[in-house]
């Protein structure tokens, strides 16, 4: 195993181009920038369980758990906690998370998003009366929400652990100790960072004296982590919330000069909530995605609804110089429902606790179909805000679309599946370590401006509130019979819902194997220009599409999918097929 990791992190380096990203100077278009690609990946084949995340030692965690006899839920918490260590820049427990979960016969939505602290108002990124820039917001105390992540996989855990709560905190503390190598990844978004080496505790953990990152293959050890976590894993997520670390977490966020309003009254009081599901029909299949405050999980439920008015079936990929394309018809229609669909995103999603919002008026087929009728030959360009039924349009819209995340899924054997995305929100989050994890900066998941036009936005920070999230951890059903059919996610900010979209079309419409949709060309709108990764549409594509009217730019789109689909092997036997995605490091394992 050993020698197929390094393989994999060799593939990975010799691919390896840092991303030249943005569509404005202070907004990159993606929150974690390019690492390289991964030609060659193939399809994981596991008939007892399987593990999927990020970065292979978070998988070999959470099979490890899965062979001891733990849950889904379990291997989720010990995938989680690895990635805490070896994936920083993206999610960890000073962040948050959506986990769907599945027991067989139900699925349940946890909420572990991370709140305002109460101290904190609707303006608290205006100054002079206009909005902050984005690092200026992001970088330091002020944009620090209180953390949720530990609360939600505890309230998991009481209901769906199998293994007790300290065994899955044992191999990152294994690797904390020991030590993990810095991957290419790692080492090419430390090398992009112009923010992160500004906080003394995080420059000397991954910034030689020169103030270079410490080169690919340097053993990193994290004793602060390993004893964080040796405490919550002796105690409970109380141990986190209250005493040491929450105090330790809240001077760090007080005391620096971009000073935030955390309190640790805030942290002891955060609760994790149980939501339920946003669960729709696409043909023949049941979809579940998380519910607001994510919007993720609503947007994919409209475009394939979208898709089942638009038949998107009837346009496949096609081989091009032996690899898959995408065709121009799909494109344009894929980009169409994103616009619909952001459109409506950006008016009415935010915290259901503060905010109505009926997502079964926002998915009704109805709905739905009238706004299939909007699409026509040529782009629209920019989509408007459609009606639902029992909606006025009291609210101004947000464009807030950014977040760093992580993306596991995971099956077990006893009929049991997670799709959980967490986060810290902006690569490495606020820039502020403190017991050896990385602070989120998920406050500036909110408008920055409170209202517009003399319109309130529906996602302006407010005391206690959840920030609106892109998140889109998906299940899936086959309605005939209620068999799980995937799990499947991924990071990538407000792109989140477009990766996980056209994974979803790509298994259910076209037919492809896990491996094979989430390898696909990335695309879509986000209600602006149309959206292709760069270097991988054919340039006819390119083409045909401005002839439509698009307007195209191509930017780095870093997916990290992660899915794992239910198949038959040709022996008649049942089996998952896992697959992971080539534009980071993550693999699936099973057995």
């Amino acid at each position: 195993m050993a020698a197929a990791l390094k393989s994999r992190f060799a593939a990975l380096a010799a691919g390896l181009l840092l991303a030249a990203c943005a569509s404005a100077p202070d907004r990159p278009s993606a929150p974690e920038a390019a690492s390289g690609f991964r030609a060659g990946l193939h399809t994981t084949i596991a008939t007892r369980h399987m593990a999927a995340a990020a970065n292979p030692l978070a998988a070999e965690a959470g099979r490890e758990i899965l062979r001891a006899g733990g849950s889904a839920v379990d291997a989720a918490i010990a995938m989680q906690m690895v990635l805490t260590l070896v994936e920083p820049q993206s999610s960890g427990v000073g962040g948050g998370a959506f986990l769907l979960h599945f027991d067989g016969r139900q699925v349940q939505a946890f909420d572990g998003r991370e709140t305002a602290p109460m101290a904190a108002d609707e303006n608290l990124f205006m100054v002079g009366g206009r909005p902050m820039a984005f690092h200026e917001a992001a970088v330091g105390g002020r944009s620090v929400g209180t953390p949720g992540v530990l609360r939600m996989l505890e309230a998991a855990h009481r209901q769906h652990g199998r293994l007790a709560w300290a065994r899955l905190f044992e191999p990152a503390i294994r690797l904390a100790d020991g030590g993990f190598a810095i991957s290419p990844r790692l080492h090419a978004l430390l090398t992009d960072d112009k923010h992160l080496a500004r906080d003394p505790t995080a420059r000397s953990y991954f910034y030689g004296a020169d103030g270079a990152p410490k080169p690919v293959g340097t053993v990193l050890r994290n004793p602060q982590l390993a004893a964080t976590l040796r405490a919550i894993a002796a105690g409970s997520a109380d141990t986190f919330y209250s005493g040491e670390i929450a105090a330790d977490v809240v001077r760090t966020v007080r005391s620096h000069p971009n000073a935030g309003r955390l309190a640790e009254s805030d942290l002891a009081a955060y609760r994790a909530a149980e939501r339920v599901p946003v669960c729709t029909d696409y043909k023949r299949w049941r979809v579940c995605g998380m519910p607001p405050p994510s919007s993720g999980g609503i947007a994919v439920a409209q475009m394939l609804g979208i898709f089942a008015v638009r038949n998107i079936a009837v346009v496949p990929p096609v081989e091009a110089d032996g690899q898959l394309q995408p065709q121009a018809d799909a494109v344009h229609l894929f980009a169409e429902a994103g616009r619909l669909a952001f459109a409506d995103r950006n008016v009415y999603v935010a915290d259901p606790d503060f905010i109505p919002v009926d997502w079964i008026a926002l998915t009704h087929p109805r709905y739905l179909a009238d706004r299939a009728g909007l699409i026509g030959e040529r782009s629209m360009g920019r989509a408007q805000p459609g009606v639902p039924a029992g909606y006025t349009m009291t609210w101004a819209a947000d464009e807030a679309q950014r977040i760093a995340t992580s993306h596991i899924s995971a099956v077990d054997g006893f009929g049991n599946a997670v799709a959980m995305t967490s986060s810290i929100e902006d690569q490495f989050g606020a820039r502020l370590m403190v017991r050896g994890f990385l602070l989120n900066n998920q406050l500036t998941d909110f408008s920055f401006a409170p209202g517009e036009d003399g319109k309130p936005v529906a996602n302006r920070l407010q005391p206690g509130k959840r920030p609106r999230s892109s998140m889109a951890p998906t299940l899936v059903f086959d309605r005939a019979g209620g068999e799980l059919v995937a799990t499947v996610g991924s990071p990538g900010g407000s792109l989140i819902i477009g990766y996980v979209a056209r994974t979803l079309v790509g298994v259910l419409d076209w037919d492809l194997d896990i491996q094979q949709a989430i390898g696909l060309a990335n695309f879509g709108s986000r209600n602006g220009p149309t959206e292709l990764e760069r270097g991988r549409v054919d340039r006819g594509v390119v083409e045909a599409l401005r002839a439509r009217g698009h307007e195209v730019r191509e930017i780095p789109m870093v997916s990290g999918l992660q899915g794992i689909v239910r198949v038959r092997l040709p022996d008649g036997r049942r089996a998952w097929a896992g697959g992971a995605d080539p534009r980071r490091e993550g693999v699936a394992l099973g057995d």
